[in-house]
């Protein structure tokens, strides 16, 4: 994994607006973490041809923060395949809307399971159809 540029699949691509905001004008951690779990159910969707939930959040490092108009863009990178579980290293990679190269503002390990249509696990496909 770079330092310098994002790896991984580009899932979401989003902008920081007035209502991702706390009073300092930075954006609330809740807002850009929900944002992750989109970017890594879409992932994991994708990865296991159907309905997912998450399961798991760990391991959240935040290195700078984001404000309002920031262009934000989540990566997601397949770590583990279990047979109904699928974890996903997440990244988020800011661009200013002042302009210049992206930086890393966050990364996580989310974890999701595969369900069936009766709501309980179901199997991670061994040949995904994934994009």
């Amino acid at each position: 994994m770079s330092e310098q540029e994002p790896s991984g699949l580009l899932t979401i691509r989003t902008i920081a607006m007035p209502n991702d905001l706390n009073y300092e004008g930075d954006v609330f951690g809740g807002w850009l973490v929900s944002q992750m779990d989109l970017a890594g159910g879409i992932a994991a969707r994708w990865r296991s041809g159907g309905r997912v939930t998450t399961v798991g959040i760990e391991a959240m490092q935040f290195h700078t923060p984001l404000r309002m108009g920031d262009e934000l863009s989540c990566y997601c990178t397949e770590v583990r395949i279990g047979r109904t579980s699928m974890t996903y290293l997440i990244e988020v990679w800011v661009r200013r809307r002042e302009g210049g190269s992206q930086v890393r503002a966050t990364k996580g390990t989310f974890t999701y399971v595969a369900l069936g249509s009766d709501g309980r696990p179901r199997p991670v496909p061994a040949n995904p159809d994934a994009p």
